[in-house]
């Protein structure tokens, strides 16, 4: 049944070739900016310049390092520096990962209850301010820049969690295509399948008679289907770097979610993956979801041969349809030179392990139908690294 909803999104998008100029247009002008960053690559592409530039005039304070998997240790010290210098904006300028750490930290800036690991991101405590966020965005991957969600990690207990609050919306996000092209090819496969998968989690459940989010959600996987090795081989190629940065947005903005059953199981074991093994994000999802689509055969079949009908364009009977499905997203994967299987990492006995016991403490139960439980997450790992 196509199941009620309301649908808020409060997020200016501001898309396009030369955008960044546009920061002043929505900052206030007497904002004291905190600007986050990753690694430095902002700094050899030109991004950063164009940030200062269109900041002239703007009291800036910078704060760089935070990790492609955002850490709980590496954000708080950032924490600590707004608290000091008074922060009133963050502008964060990176990819996903940069803007969920600027997420957490919009809310623990402000938040005087301590413990910001158990009382934030675990939710234990109600929190009801956070300081306005920006997005200068340079990563097509996440949809961060069009959500409230954000996922951090803590180095020191090897967990990784997903927090999620209407304060954590950007009020604004820009994504200019050309920002982009600099990027290693190893961080463009890795947007297009995290893409995938986000809308993967969304769609591939079962029917409920919501035609316009199943449309939606096939055309975007089209479109990261035609436009993922192009953005790959030639990285200049403005048309195919502007649909995969939109597609990206929209695949987790929530617009194909509303009135849909949902599953992210296939999100909560790839983020133990990462967590043990420091696995990159989209590739840890790329080891969990073809063999999460077998073992879950008969519960997605319908969306599966639909899935394989619509988007693959594929023909035979029930069952060639459904092997078409799981065989095709596997080659999708393998294509953007992201192994499927769980070997190719050394996952092996202990990591399931672990993994089970961590489900087991937190009485863990993911899925549409809220049934990928330890043992489903065992049994899956374990089809992932088998022969």
């Amino acid at each position: 049944m196509f199941n009620n909803f309301t649908l808020q999104n409060p997020v200016k998008v501001i898309f396009g070739k030369g955008s960044i100029a546009q920061l002043p247009k929505n900052i206030p002008a007497n904002a004291k900016v905190m600007l986050t960053y990753g690694g430095g690559s902002i700094f050899s592409n030109g991004v950063h310049e164009q940030v200062i530039n269109a900041l002239t005039g703007y009291d800036v304070i910078e704060f760089g390092g935070i990790e492609a998997n955002p850490t709980f240790e590496t954000l708080m010290a950032a924490v600590e520096v707004a608290r000091k210098e008074h922060v009133t904006f963050l502008l964060a300028v990176g990819g996903g990962s940069v803007l969920d750490g600027t997420k957490f930290m919009s809310v623990a800036i402000p938040f005087e209850g301590g413990d910001e690991w158990n009382n934030i991101v675990k939710r234990k405590a109600k929190y009801g301010e956070a300081l306005p966020i920006g997005a200068v965005m340079t990563l097509p991957a996440t949809g961060s820049e069009m959500n409230s969600i954000a996922v951090i990690s803590k180095k020191e207990t090897d967990e990784k969690f997903g927090m999620g609050h209407p304060l954590l919306y950007p009020q604004f996000s820009i994504l200019d295509p050309e920002t982009t092209y600099s990027l290693p090819k190893r961080q463009v496969a890795n947007g297009v399948a995290d893409a995938f998968t986000h809308v993967m989690e969304q769609y591939l459940t079962y029917p409920v008679g919501a035609e316009i989010q199943d449309r939606f959600a096939e055309g975007i996987l089209q479109t990261l289907i035609s436009v993922g090795q192009k953005t790959i081989a030639n990285p200049e190629d403005y048309e195919a770097r502007a649909n995969l940065f939109w597609a990206a947005t929209v695949a987790l903005n929530g617009w194909i979610s509303v009135g849909v059953p949902q599953d992210w199981a296939t999100h909560q074991i790839g983020h133990e993956l990462t967590a043990l093994h420091g696995i990159d994000h989209a590739r840890s999802l790329a080891i969990i979801l073809p063999h999460l689509m077998r073992y879950k055969l008969e519960d997605k079949k319908e969306k599966m041969i639909q899935y394989a009908l619509r988007v693959w364009e594929l023909s035979g009977t029930d069952e060639e349809l459904v092997e078409g499905a799981i065989q095709r997203t596997i080659d999708f994967y393998e294509s953007l030179g992201i192994p499927t299987s769980g070997k190719a990492y050394g996952i092996g006995d202990a990591t399931i392990n672990e993994i089970v016991k961590r489900f087991e403490e937190r009485g863990s139960a993911f899925g549409e139908h809220g049934d990928i439980d330890a043992k489903a997450a065992s049994d899956i790992l374990k089809m992932s690294i088998a022969e």
